[in-house]
């Protein structure tokens, strides 16, 4: 039997909070719901209180200065906090299905795999959020990887590399991480970024770990759009999303660098990094900057990003 600690940070999130916490909390794999609460400023605090009273199963925590420090540091401190061998998470306004644990189940019968991930959904929880979302992506069903994978083809999959698309990455809702492989790497969410954290903690994870695809035709968990999703707004901005997306890969370039990672890896992210830092650039100045990259790295071309995305 798995014994899993679902970490959930919270933030403003009274409308969704019951139902995300009730879809993972009577699961007979689950050992706790850890629900870490970021400075909300609308009832949250009091709905986790409440929950946590109604089952033992339910935990409460808060920053110990009380403080607002965003989600990578919430999921930190709730990665502290677990007791549980495995490690889940679940974004307070999305919810898990009953298939969550279906795939584990069955891949940590085989000691090799540290982790394993699935496919995630989408629930429309109101029609501007509906709209938004659709304009900024496609309106695809579900968000996976399109084939089987495991071990270091995951993570050149998602840097690229393989032959055919692997996919962009997968939602931190429906990963399942041993604990101990967190510590051995010492791996966490970076605090510094404000968003993309998690993308940023899935590629780390999946060079440093041996992961596994999971269920990934059918979704696991489900995420709900609504008027507030923070990527969609952010996307809205492109000056301010090309922004973040260079902060993103600047932090993984600092990151392969420091572990050494192959020149072949290394180079990859470089210019995924390089090409929202040139998307940033203007006039003259941009053009001539995009000249000389290219003539330094032609390879500048294979990235899905390139240098004109979201200009």
């Amino acid at each position: 039997m798995l014994d899993v600690s679902v970490i959930i940070p919270v933030y403003n999130a009274e409308q969704f909070l019951e139902k995300a916490v009730e879809s993972a909390v009577h699961f007979n794999e689950v050992k706790e719901v850890i629900l870490v609460e970021d400075k909300s400023t609308d009832n949250s605090p009091k709905i986790c209180l409440k929950l946590a009273s109604q089952n033992s199963k339910i935990k409460f925590f808060q920053h110990s200065d009380k403080g607002n420090h965003g989600a990578g540091a919430t999921r930190n401190l709730g990665i502290e906090k677990a007791e549980g061998s495995f490690i889940t998470f679940l974004d307070a306004d999305d919810y898990y299905l009953p298939n969550r644990f279906e795939a584990e189940k069955e891949v940590f019968k085989n000691p090799k795999f540290e982790g394993v991930f699935g496919a995630i959904g989408i629930d429309y929880l109101t029609e501007k959020g509906k709209q938004e979302y659709q304009t900024k992506f496609k309106d695809s069903p579900l968000t996976t990887v399109k084939y089987h994978a495991e071990g270091e083809e995951i993570f050149k999959g998602l840097l690229g590399f393989t032959s055919k698309t692997f996919g962009t990455f997968f939602h931190l809702n429906t990963l399942t991480i041993k604990k101990a492989a967190l510590e051995r790497n010492n791996l966490r969410f970076n605090e510094d970024l404000r968003v993309h954290q998690d993308s940023d903690f899935i590629i780390k994870l999946a060079y440093h770990c041996y992961l596994k695809s999971g269920i990934i035709d059918k979704a696991v968990a489900i995420r709900g759009i609504h008027d507030d999703n923070r990527i969609t707004k952010i996307i809205q901005y492109s000056s301010q999303y090309n922004q973040r997306q260079q902060i993103y890969w600047k932090s993984l370039y600092d990151w392969a660098v420091e572990n050494k990672l192959s020149s072949e890896y290394k180079t990859r992210i470089y210019l995924n990094y390089k090409s929202f830092d040139l998307s940033q650039k203007k006039g003259f100045k941009k053009y001539y900057n995009i000249l000389k990259e290219v003539i330094k790295n032609p390879e500048i071309f294979k990235t899905k990003y390139r240098f004109n995305y979201y200009k």
